[in-house]
């Protein structure tokens, strides 16, 4: 009797570079092999012929696709989100069998993936939404990985996952996050405080640049040296690499020959909408994605380039007082867009009854990810010290940070002001935090207005209930309302 062909414990669908990627790194780990489909078999042929070393069964059709997987079936999808992704996942349906699972590793929409996972559920097959970050290169050296889905799922997939994703002080960057959406849902807040991370550092290097007139090579320089300390992260590394590129056709800073226009592919908007949804206020993240909007409004930046500004040039007259104040500002407004993306994770594990652990998740991002970062054990020993923490600038590493930058901070906001520099992320991450320390908010006022026009009542402050106000010029009555 002819040997059964060996089969292989993971399957990859989708071999574009994020796909093929991911597949090598599957294959390149002991224990490993891996079978790969895609709808165009000479990218599959492709992928085969580059790399003869790896433990890749090669596939031409779903059937085989499924006949090549020991059981239970584990498949990851590496398509484009949307429709695309839906027809893979019917395709294999059909020729998987209840217990198998089937992984989305897409950027998918979390209530999308609610959706299919409800849906594949019914069949008898595990469906996982699986957040991956890193790129291209995390992709293939390790990434940071969000998976949400069953418990049985996670207990195949999990040793899998941890073999491939990053590591951080000697921990793999992979947790089971949660049930149907939640690792797709938290995949999409990390992209969010990455947008507002990204336009914080493009600030902090606009205002040093206008302010001192250094040019991009000795910013660099800076910012290599804010990545030894508090800061140190891949986006301050990545963007002191950026600063010194030289354009070879040029020899201008590549920064420079590069349109000023900011490009998106919507997660970071899904992150604000979502929050408008949950009621949580996510302003560095919602400046962050609106500055890339109006950066990509040319006819509109032209039409109103003549709009008169402040009188005079502005500079500052202590370079490297500015710079410091800068760099503690910067750390400042990070904190407050961790601070409201974990706000949106809590509201999010609320309204859709995730069990989700905060401080694994920051724990998952120090590695792989865009947004790793130093500052994020900081946030996993928050969560530890109070797991019930309120908001995550209140613990006390955080207020320590935020009272040491409080003043610098309030000097660059002004100093933008006046010198006519849009700081859209670092103004509203400042207004955002005095929000929070007020005493009274002028919301009372805004209450009364809704009341007026179209009674949609109020609380007071001395006495229960809800009342509305009969307004009649100057005298006025006020009735209790009964709200049961």
């Amino acid at each position: 009797m002819a040997e059964e062909a060996a089969k292989a414990n993971i399957g990859v669908v989708g071999l574009a570079v994020m796909g093929s990627n991911l597949a090598r790194n599957l294959a390149s780990r002991e224990g490993n092999t891996v079978a790969v489909f895609n709808r165009s078999p000479e990218k599959t042929d492709t992928l085969l012929e580059e790399h003869p070393e790896a433990e890749f069964i090669g596939t031409k059709s779903y059937e085989e696709f499924a006949a090549s997987l020991s059981t239970p079936r584990t498949a990851i999808i590496m398509v484009k989100a949307g429709r695309g992704t839906d027809a893979v996942i019917d395709e294999l349906v059909s020729v998987f069998e209840p217990g198998d699972i089937i992984v989305d590793g897409g950027n998918a929409l979390f209530t999308d993936t609610i959706r299919r996972e409800k849906a594949v559920r019914e069949t008898g097959i595990n469906f996982v939404g699986a957040g991956i970050s890193g790129g291209e290169e995390g992709a293939l050296k390790g990434p940071s990985i969000m998976p949400g889905g069953s418990a049985e799922a996670w207990e195949t997939l999990g040793p899998i996952l941890k073999s491939i994703a990053a590591v951080a002080e000697g921990e793999p960057c992979v947790t089971h996050v949660g049930t149907d959406g939640a690792g797709h849902f938290v995949k999409m807040i990390h992209n969010g405080i990455e947008y507002a991370d990204m336009q914080l550092i493009a600030e902090a290097y606009d205002l040093i640049r206008r302010g001192t007139g250094k040019t991009p090579a000795e910013i660099a320089d800076i910012f290599a040296e804010w990545n030894t300390g508090e800061l140190e992260s891949y986006l301050i590394e990545i963007t002191a690499e950026v600063l010194r590129q030289v354009d070879a056709e040029t020899g201008k800073p590549l920064v420079d020959v590069i349109v000023d226009q900011a490009g998106a592919k919507g997660t970071g908007a899904w992150t604000v909408q979502t929050a408008l949804d949950l009621g949580i206020p996510v302003s560095g993240i919602a400046e962050a994605v609106f500055a890339r909007s109006l950066s990509s409004k040319p006819a509109q930046r032209a039409a109103s380039s003549d709009l008169p500004g402040p009188a005079e040039a502005w500079t500052v007259d202590d370079t490297d007082g500015f710079i410091e104040d800068v760099r503690l500002a910067l750390y400042a407004s990070k904190i407050i867009a961790y601070s409201q993306g974990f706000d949106e994770i809590v509201a999010g594990a609320e309204q859709y009854g995730w069990d989700i652990q905060k401080g694994e998740i920051a724990k998952i991002w120090r590695g792989g990810c865009i947004i790793r970062a130093q500052f994020l054990n900081r946030i996993t020993e928050a969560y530890a010290d109070q797991p019930g923490l309120v908001a995550l600038l209140t613990a006390p590493y955080f207020r320590d940070a935020l009272t040491q930058a409080e003043q610098a901070w309030r000097r660059v906001v002004i100093a933008a002001v006046q010198g006519g520099i849009p700081s859209p992320a670092f103004s509203s991450s400042l207004a955002y935090y005095d929000g929070l320390r007020a005493d009274r908010l002028p919301a009372a006022l805004v209450q009364g207005q809704r009341d007026f026009f179209g009674a949609h009542t109020y609380k007071r402050i001395d006495k229960e209930g809800t009342f509305h106000t009969l307004w009649s010029g100057d005298r006025t009555e006020i009735e209790a309302v009964d709200t049961h």
